[in-house]
Parts: C-alpha cells; structure tokens; sequence
C-alpha cells in the first residue's frame, strides 16, 4: 500500500463541489492480495474514515477500501454542516416518544463534539467552527412547525431559543428558532487528516478497489474484490447506500439527490450562521472559506430534493436555488460553483446505525443520513464502534437497521408504490426514435429491437450503448443530465456512460451493448473488467 496526495481531490461525478475544488486528498494502491485484519471498512468518506481511526483507537487491525478513493464519494459532496435532524423533533417524538427524540438529540450533540475532539487531537485544518442555526419560516410568521418544534426542543432542554428575526441578514426571516452551537467544517479536508491519521496508527487504506462479495464463513467475513480479498472478524458497510442487502434494506429507504449552489461574497459581508427553513422545497445556507488568499467567501445554498432519476433535465433546479439566493441575498455575486450529491432517506426518518440483521452479527452498516450526513456518519461510527469493542450504547436499539418500519408508515408504502411504478419504464418506447437524435455529451433511452438500450453520444460524435437494465434490480435506468450520468429511480444506483459504477446497491457495471449498424459501442474496459469480476 502506498500513498499519495493529489493535486485536485478525487471526484468521480460531472459536477465538482466547493470542497473538491479546494482540497488535496491522498491516492492509495489496489487491493492485489489477501489480507487479514480484525475489522475490514467498506467506504472512504466521513463515515468509513471515522469508524476505521475509533477502531484503531481502539487496538483493533482496520483494512479500508473504496471503490474510487477517499472522499470521492457523497461525502463530498455535501454541505458538511452539523445541525437538528431534518425529521423535525415533533415528529421524532410522535412517532417513537419523548425519550427516543431525547436520544436523537443526545446522539446529535456526541457526534458534533466528537468531530471536534478529533479535529483538536489530530490537529486538523479543516476550518471546523461551532456557530448558531437557524429555523424559519419562508413566509415570514411564527407557524405551527416553529411552535411545536420550539415546544419539544425546550422539553428536551435543548439550548433553543426563539428570535424575532435571524440577526445581521440583509432580509427579515421573521420568527425564528436559534439552536445554539452547532457546527460545520471542510468534509475533505477533514477526511485528507483522518486519513493520514489512520496511517499512523497502522491501518491500511487500499482505493479503486470495489468490494464485490461478502459471505460469512466460520464464524468471520471474507470480502471479495476485483483483484484481491479481505478476512475479517468484522465488516463496516459504509457506502452510503448498502451494497451487500439486495432487497430488504432499500424497501426502508430512498435515495433523493439535493442540489448545491455557492456564491462568491465579499468577506464578512455576512454573519457566519446556519441558516434552514421550514418550505417545501426546503432550503439550507452556510458559508464557506474560498480557499487561501482569495478576497470573497463562498455562500453555499442547497436544496430542490428530488427522488434520484426521476428528473433527467435537474439544471432548473440550480436556476431556482440561485433565484431564491438573490431574492434573499442581494450582495450575492456570480456562481463559483454547483453540485448534487444523493442522500438516503428513510420510510420512519431515523437513520439505520449498527449490526445489519439476524445472521449477521458480525456485519454492521451505516446508511439513512437523510441530509444531516456528517451528524449520521460520525453517530454511527460511535455506535459501531461501541458494538464491535463489545460496550452497550443506548441508542442502539434506536437506530437498528434490523427494526421494522412501523412509524412513517404511509410514507412505506407510497415509496415502494412509487419504486414499483418506475418498473413500467419497459413497457414504453424510448425517450428517443433514433440515436441521431441524441446531441453530443447527452444520453437517452432508446428502443432497439426489443431491446431498451441507455446510449451516450460522446463529445467526439461516438455512441456508447448499455442495456438500461440496472444491474441490481432491473428498474430502467434514467439519464441525469446535471451529472453525466445514468441514475437508477427505483434505489439509488448511479453509473457513468459508459455503464461504470458511481453509487450502490449496484455492483455490477451496465451490460455493454451493440446498437444495430453500429459496430464498436458498448465496449470499454472498465465495464468489462467490473462484469469479469462480480
């Protein structure tokens, strides 16, 4: 294994985030042998990284791989703030009782302070700072949600306030909540130290290796790779999304994408706060450091979710963001950059934490962000960390991913009615007659035969065709246009053109495919190595 750093952070998407652009993040070797340890991490972003350093804090032997590299995946892609859980606490305390919300905030608060401790003790250069958030409302009045939330917060003994208007912005919010001391930071410059950290402390860190298999065999889990393996004791699926559950997991989930834009800003122009509202779409705000010596700071505003592939033309969804920005944000100047990363939202609102299910007690999993990715993340790196050094955590049971979805029932089931209606994809024609039809650096399902192909055409003219078949479930995939990207709408999985990989469940890279009287699509070396290798 060796290592070393980028001048540009890796990043596998079409678009490239505040954080790629300014951070550098090291390269590690492929897996090419059989390795040992006693815990084996699937997954280089912030929940991957945090729970392989709490493990070797631990005294425990950690191999972590990814498919990419560190931080190539959603974590950054994020807006990396720390703040309350999008599921407001009412409704955590409706659906579980007050002291399940209780546990939700107490995991909230041990999470942000652990980012902190671990920034201080590693010495981490992150930009990491503590600072109040705000919730308002869009139409400017004290609203029922604000009540109930200011209800329950001041039960729990929360350190909430309420404000008649979110101070130093050039426009009125009205009333507002103030959650004191909350938190964001650089996710990728966060991971660069992490990363470095887990070197020094002995555990290996292979990328461009995507784990495969996973099988338990006498009592530990062998882990399967394109080109090597892994026996562990313990494995940690952190992939965002679990690639090792084929079916159960993701009828307790969905996957959304969320869309960023940041805005150049004169220098202390603004009150550096947290700001989030309580509209439908919803929008979140933060600032950011534009990287050193530059004379402006970035004002980062995220928002517009949408069920993942069911939008192929999202570039409206930047357009109104920016929109809602410069109504609110005069002082706001032209767009540095936009993104859009996929978070997994589940059917009850609470994230799934811990040991994956009955039979597999030595395989855990951390998934079910749902926007508060970085409070998540670190959350569950605690309690798997509790769980595999064999301490009780109380918010176990809690986060369960083996619990049965009984509370957020109608959304259950209008999600999985809303999965199987994209499965009639197959029974219409294409979004195109003909590929000549198809521009250049754009993509579009096309009826070939009785085949329903998803074909690219490069920048270069050329067509790259791949059956539109997802290769975890067989939904259809869509063309993402923000992201260069065919993106599955019924569970998350994304894939580049040329049918390559980007996001689970999916393992498998789309079929390569010939069009008729085209000789040469479909092929490309990557796809074939990851189909050789599944």
């Amino acid at each position: 294994m060796t290592a070393a750093k980028t001048a540009a952070a890796n990043d596998v998407h079409g678009t490239t985030s505040a954080w790629h652009a300014t951070a550098s993040l090291p390269r590690y070797s492929p897996l090419t042998s059989i390795e040992r340890a006693d815990v084996c991490v699937i997954g280089a972003g912030i929940a991957g990284l945090t729970t392989a350093y709490m493990l070797l804090r631990e005294g425990k032997s950690v191999v972590v791989l990814d498919a990419f590299g560190v931080g190539a995946g959603e974590s950054g892609r994020t807006t990396a703030h720390f703040f309350p859980p999008d599921e407001r606490f009412f409704d955590i305390e409706r659906s579980f009782g007050s002291d399940k919300a209780a546990l939700v905030a107490d995991s909230y608060r041990k999470a942000t302070d652990c980012v902190e401790s671990i920034v201080r003790t590693e010495h981490i250069d992150c930009e990491f700072e503590r600072l109040d958030g705000y919730l308002f409302n869009p139409d400017g009045v004290w609203n029922d949600i604000l009540e109930r939330e200011y209800a329950i917060t001041t039960r729990l003994g929360l350190n909430v306030r309420r404000f008649e208007r979110v101070p130093g912005l050039h426009f009125d919010t009205g009333p507002c909540l103030r959650f004191a001391r909350q938190g964001q930071f650089h996710p990728l410059k966060y991971l660069d130290g992490l990363a470095r950290a887990i070197e020094r402390l002995g555990g290996r860190i292979y990328d461009r290796t995507r784990a495969l298999d996973l099988r338990g065999e006498q009592g530990r889990q062998r882990v399967t790779t394109g080109h090597g393996q892994v026996d562990a004791a313990a494995v940690v699926v952190a992939t965002n999304t679990p690639f090792n559950e084929r079916i159960l997991m993701h009828t307790k989930q969905a996957a959304y994408r969320s869309y960023v834009v940041a805005l150049r800003v004169p220098k202390d122009a603004l009150p550096r706060v947290l700001l989030w509202d309580t509209g439908d779409p919803y929008y979140y705000v933060r600032l950011a450091s534009a990287g050193s010596g530059a004379d402006h700071e970035l004002l980062i505003v995220g928002g517009q979710d949408h069920k993942s592939g069911q939008d192929a033309h999202p570039q409206h969804r930047y357009d109104e963001i920016e929109a809602w920005t410069r109504q609110r944000f005069p002082i706001a100047g032209e767009v540095a950059c936009r993104w859009s990363g996929e978070v997994m939202e589940p059917s009850d609102g609470i994230a799934l934490l811990g040991r994956n299910r009955a039979g597999q007690e030595n395989v855990y999993m951390i998934t079910g962000d749902s926007g508060n990715g970085m409070t998540h993340c670190t959350a569950g790196a605690i309690l798997v960390t509790d769980l595999i050094v064999g301490r009780s955590n109380v918010w176990a049971e809690l986060y369960s991913p083996s619990r049965k979805v009984l509370h957020g029932l109608g959304d259950f089931i209008t999600g999985q009615a809303n999965t199987l209606a994209q499965y009639t994809d197959w029974l219409r024609g294409g979004d195109v007659e003909s590929a000549d039809q198809i521009a250049s650096g754009e993509g579009a399902l096309l009826r070939d035969g009785g085949r329903l192909l998803a074909v690219y055409r490069g920048d270069d003219g050329g067509l790259q065709a791949v059956s539109a078949a997802c290769t975890h479930l067989g939904c259809a995939v869509h063309w993402n246009a923000g992201e260069k990207s065919w993106d599955c709408p019924c569970h998350g999985s994304r894939f580049a053109p040329d049918g390559q990989v980007l996001h689970g469940p999916a393992r498998r890279a789309l079929t390569a495919a010939t069009l008729e009287g085209e000789t040469g699509a479909g092929t490309h070396p990557a796809a074939e190595d990851e189909r050789r290798t599944d």
